[in-house]
């Protein structure tokens, strides 16, 4: 069964290639990912590293967990599960919630329900506003 463990701590310069030959007495039993910003392509200071078996991930962890790599001491452990529907199964993407994807799409967060006004609650930053607005037009469609 293969474990995978959080390496921690990394530099923002790091590169898969610069993992994979720190772990390189493992390289037959270990598979590297160094995760990296969409926007720059640098390291966002962690990664992950599959070991085949715990007696492996062991090693590591005992052999690399507060390592000096590149005045950086790494931070090795266990990782943990990840909870269902969180992203992707390799830890990129973060936990973001359904309303930041849609505005990041340029779609509207709000549900529209059938004339229920009551439903949907005003800013109260401004609710004041609203107020006049709702009385200027009554007043408006009174005068009609």
């Amino acid at each position: 069964m293969s474990v995978r463990l959080y390496v921690g701590n990394l530099p923002k310069e790091v590169e898969r290639q610069e993992l994979v030959d720190l772990f390189a007495e493992f390289s037959d039993s270990v598979t590297t990912k160094v995760i990296t910003d969409r926007k720059t392509g640098k390291c966002r200071g962690f990664g992950f590293i599959t070991a085949q078996s715990d007696e492996i991930a062991d090693q590591i962890i005992e052999k690399f967990n507060g390592h000096s790599f590149k005045d950086s001491e790494l931070k090795i452990e266990k990782a943990n599960p990840r909870a269902k529907g969180k992203g992707d199964e390799d830890g990129e993407t973060p936990d973001v919630s359904s309303s930041s994807n849609a505005r990041r799409k340029g779609k509207s967060s709000s549900k529209k329900s059938g004339g229920d006004n009551e439903a949907v609650q005003p800013d109260p930053r401004w609710a004041q506003e609203l107020e006049k607005l709702k009385s200027l037009l009554a007043t408006q469609t009174a005068n009609s």
